[in-house]
């Protein structure tokens, strides 16, 4: 099981925010559950925000008004007789902090302050918080649109926040019964998986800036030139350095191992393994044997786990586990080994 420090250690990377020194109280606690460590997250994040000011933008208004503001509708003050009344429908643009992004985080930190696993004095900073957003309104969490949230240099620092935000939501909370919100013990696997990538991409590139690392792109090595309808092979982590390259699949799922029924054994996944050879081969397009392939997941509770090296066609497969349940000096050291098996 996944130790709630280390989930917190996993954010500062993903996110690099939180390694600054605003967020070294929440560094320093102890927490017995994810729900209090995401809340003291928001506190220390909101509470920065609101020093700088909520962010503000245009937001779209209806009104039915005595006086003209912004474009008259027409038809609908017709439709709704309110020429008579000596009123029009107007439609115009408010500069407001009433926007989705502060809609969001207030949502958020009110599903915290209703979770009584939340520590009582990070509820009470939340409850404070509030006065900041009292022109904000709240929205119901499973309608939000994520991909509606955009930012740009004005907002940049809303974006740890709500991602905050979207793992409390999308990776905790349940489905309501009888109108009451409740949530999960753990984040679940796609959120995990989607902090897996991220973490693992952004510890390469903060602890081995020696190294290029990215989720970089590979073209497929064909022979006619024809791409057309070819899929994108994207890399969770592409480690590069002095003409050698390390293909690194990150996966966070509850099983590593395949069960064959047939042969009543257990074998690699196989569209893991099939994936990442595709990978390998197409970047490797002269056949130099300079790129190798890890797939690397998350340790799971089954008895027997994935730790293997093999040599497929001039080219180094690997599959290991990360044990994230482990001591966070043992999972550095794991983590600090990888780059060696471009050797």
């Amino acid at each position: 099981m996944i130790q709630i420090k280390n989930i917190y250690y996993m954010l500062s990377y993903a996110y690099r925010i939180l390694r600054e020194e605003g967020y070294k109280s929440v560094e320093g606690e102890d927490f017995s559950n994810i729900h209090d460590l995401f809340a003291a997250i928001l506190v220390q994040g909101v509470a920065n925000q609101c020093k700088r000011g909520l962010h503000k933008d245009y937001v779209s208004q209806t009104q039915t008004l005595k006086s003209l503001r912004g474009k008259i509708d027409l038809t609908t003050s017709l439709k709704e007789s309110t020429l008579v009344k000596k009123s029009m429908v107007c439609h115009y643009d408010e500069f407001s902090e009433n926007i989705l992004h502060n809609q969001i985080i207030k949502t958020t930190m009110n599903l915290l302050v209703g979770n009584k696993k939340v520590k009582v004095e990070h509820r009470k900073e939340l409850r404070k918080l509030f006065l900041y957003f009292q022109n904000v309104d709240m929205i119901e969490p499973h309608s939000i649109e994520w991909k509606a949230v955009s930012y740009h240099r004005n907002n940049a620092t809303y974006q740890m926040l709500i991602n905050i935000c979207q793992l409390v939501i999308n990776g905790l909370l349940m489905n309501p019964e009888n109108g009451d919100f409740k949530m999960k013990e753990y984040l679940d696997d796609q959120q995990m998986h989607q902090l897996y990538e991220k973490f693992l991409l952004n510890y390469f590139k903060k602890e081995f800036p020696e190294y290029s690392a990215s989720a970089a792109y590979i073209d497929w090595n064909i022979d006619d030139g024809g791409k057309e309808f070819l899929p994108a092979m994207k890399t969770d982590i592409t480690l590069s350095k002095g003409g050698k390259t390390l293909i690194i699949d990150a996966k966070y799922y509850g099983s590593s191992m395949q069960f064959n029924s047939l042969y009543n054994s257990r074998t690699l996944i196989s569209a893991n393994l099939y994936q990442m050879f595709a990978y390998v081969k197409n970047r490797d397009q002269s056949g130099s044997g300079d790129v190798s392939g890890l797939i690397l997941y998350a340790k799971t509770d089954e008895e027997i786990t994935p730790d293997q090296d093999y040599r497929m066609s001039g080219n180094r497969m690997v599959v290991r586990t990360l044990n994230l349940g482990a001591e966070w000096s043992e999972i550095v050291g794991e983590l600090n080994r990888i780059p060696l098996l471009m050797n």
